[in-house]
């Protein structure tokens, strides 16, 4: 094993040498949170394929394969679907409005009134899912040096956080590159061709699995119905995935450089699967699916090799970590201190702002870990963040976006009954149940569409400067949110 070690200490010493040279680069606020908005296409499109495939997508996707066969690959193709989607239907207009977080949009779209309540909304999301990619760090490094769990989510958390706070964006721009060539070449190049000739090829796996292995609805059509709500949604709102939609250097970049990396996620999600496949031939009797990809790596691939593809599975969980991290300090900052202490000091002074966000990102990443640490499930913790953000944000800001009779009151009260379904059918259903985000959906329709026509329009100066701001043609906004009763 010592050339894998050597492969993957290379790798994760190379991971913290960006960070520092991207601390060279972010000099002001847009640098540090957005890369200064500047991403050409092919830097766009590997980052933006970096941050949506990750530790779910590389081992949860291999481990739905070994499951169910092809139809295992929906739930990443789900994600892809939702990130086309995104590009070409809206990334545009999000990146003419060249601000920082999804809540500082629905404040500019609604007057200002619905910032701190989807702030927290967001907040929660993004923090849920920067702990589940955490948690992933104790599934390789147990099969890398057989580390203790606690020390393997540490010393995994502990790199991303590093190179996370030292150059914000630009950082983890820089490392999602080098994340997504790993990815490429680990998983597409090396593993998938291995797998499916260590298992004797289609023929022979054909002949060995059953034939629901091979159908493309096997895994069951109300399944793929909630992957779609809940991932393809996603997609659309997540502020993880609008951050990086704001690192674009126009909206041309955004919507071809992420159609590129939508249709990328479409082939991982099928290699992925098919993987997962060619591991159930090989190791018919695993005790968990997800133990999938980790066995066909530890014992089919050859030294050096095996550990470029591990470096590949930490590549996949480390760009979904940094980007939910910097993401979830984005929002604690921007959208919910910023705006509670500028309601109870006043307008702020000249602070630092790189310092602040600094600051933000480094708190937040050992909150974290510390929640790693403490929770086992990721697949509930996963569940709940994407209820949450779909449930209770998708209806305004789509809303927002496509119907113009919309108001803040509907707004709100689309996010605070939707929100509320959906802790409620959780805690009554369980997590994993399917009800929480179908009906938690639901109420927040009807909740915003009755409140918003049964409340006064919005003002049309509001309507009118946020046409504006669509189109392209407004000065960005202010650095420090402006608060509501001014």
């Amino acid at each position: 094993m010592a050339v894998d070690y050597t492969v993957i200490v290379l790798y994760l010493a190379g991971m913290l040498a960006m960070g520092w040279w991207g601390m060279r680069r972010a000099r002001s606020k847009s640098e540090f949170l957005v890369a200064g908005r500047r991403l050409g296409p092919a830097m766009y499109s590997g980052t933006m394929a970096a941050i949506v495939l990750g530790g779910a997508s590389t081992i949860g996707g291999v481990g739905l394969g070994y499951q169910y066969g092809l139809s295992g690959a929906w739930m990443v193709f789900t994600i892809g679907l939702g990130l086309l989607a995104l590009s070409v239907f809206f990334s545009a207009r999000i990146a003419r409005l060249k601000v920082y977080t999804v809540s500082e949009m629905l404040d500019l779209r609604y007057g200002g009134r619905a910032g701190v309540i989807s702030g927290v909304v967001m907040w929660a999301y993004t923090l849920m899912l920067a702990v589940t990619s955490t948690i992933a760090y104790a599934t390789i490094f147990d099969v890398l040096f057989d580390l203790n769990r606690t020390v393997a989510i540490v010393l995994g958390g502990s790199i991303v956080v590093a190179y996370s706070t030292l150059g914000g964006m630009w950082s983890i721009t820089l490392t999602d590159m080098v994340q997504f060539v790993v990815k490429t070449v680990g998983v597409l190049l090396l593993l998938l061709p291995i797998a499916v000739v260590k298992a004797g090829g289609f023929a022979e796996m054909k002949a060995k699995l059953p034939t629901e292995y091979f159908d493309p609805l096997g895994i069951g059509g109300e399944t793929i119905f909630t992957y779609v709500l809940i991932y393809t949604f996603g997609m659309l709102i997540g502020q993880d995935i609008w951050q990086r939609v704001f690192t674009a250097r126009s909206d041309r970049t955004a919507k071809w450089g992420g159609t590129v990396a939508g249709t990328y996620c479409l082939a991982y999600a099928l290699a992925g699967a098919v993987i997962g496949t060619a591991a159930k031939v090989l190791y018919p009797k695993l005790g968990s699916a997800d133990d999938a990809f980790a066995t066909i790596v530890k014992d089919e691939l050859p030294v050096g090799v095996r550990g470029l593809v591990l470096a590949a599975a930490l590549a996949a969980v480390m760009s979904t970590s940094s980007g939910a991290l910097i993401a979830c300090a984005t929002v604690a900052n921007n959208d919910i201190w910023s705006r509670i202490r500028g309601a109870v000091r006043g307008p702020a002074e000249d602070h630092d702002e790189v310092r602040g966000n600094r600051a933000f990102i480094l708190v937040m990443g050992l909150a974290v870990i510390g929640t790693a640490i403490a929770l086992n499930n990721v697949v509930e913790a996963l569940t709940v963040a994407y209820n949450l953000l779909v449930g209770g944000l998708l209806v305004p800001i789509l809303g927002g976006l496509l119907w113009k009779r919309g108001t803040a009151q509907g707004a709100l009260a689309s996010v605070a009954v939707g929100g509320g379904a959906v802790i409620a059918l959780m805690a009554w259903k369980g997590i994993l149940a399917n009800e929480p985000v179908y009906y938690g959906l639901l109420a927040s329709l009807v909740a915003y569409a009755a409140v918003s026509l049964a409340t006064p329009a919005t003002d049309p100066a509001v309507l009118a400067a946020w046409r504006e701001r669509l189109a392209g043609r407004a000065p960005e906004p202010l650095s420090e949110p402006v608060p509501a009763s001014q």
